[in-house]
């Protein structure tokens, strides 16, 4: 029997055709605008079900995208440090110098020697240690 009356519409907006790529561009841990990590000892210790859901979709994951050519991935921890903050060993590691000038101001240049602009406006990833705990007996290398 129909009713003459219109369909009701959802609430709120409408489905989005890119659900994953909207959830990453919004700000979460361990999202950047070119990848996501998990780390494993969070990822191994989520309850049994999850583990067991979230190793069928890395296994369509690597099913659908392992022909293609992977390379070794490394994650370094880091966090955001305003520039002129580092000292110089932190600088050298990232890739930047720190020198003094003809006029006495510290001169701060990227690794292809270009000048920054406003070095105490720059903020830049440093690495720092992982505050994520590792799974026991973990040594962090490669297997």
């Amino acid at each position: 029997m129909f009713t003459p009356d219109p369909i009701p519409r959802p609430n709120g907006p409408p489905a989005s055709s890119t659900p994953l790529g909207d959830y990453l561009s919004e700000q979460h841990h361990g999202v950047d605008h070119a990848y996501a990590v998990l780390p494993r000892s969070l990822a191994e210790s989520m309850p049994l079900p999850w583990q067991r859901h979230m190793r069928e979709l890395l296994a369509e994951f690597h099913q659908a995208f392992g022909h293609l050519k992977w390379p070794v991935y490394r994650v370094v921890p880091t966090r955001y440090e305003r520039l002129v903050d580092l000292d110089e060993e932190q600088l050298a590691e990232i890739g930047y110098t720190m020198e003094v000038d003809d006029t006495g101001e510290l001169d701060y240049r990227s690794r292809d020697g270009v000048p920054i602009e406003n070095p105490e406006q720059q903020r830049v990833l440093v690495p720092c240690l992982d505050p994520i705990p590792r799974r026991h007996g973990d040594s962090g290398g490669s297997t």
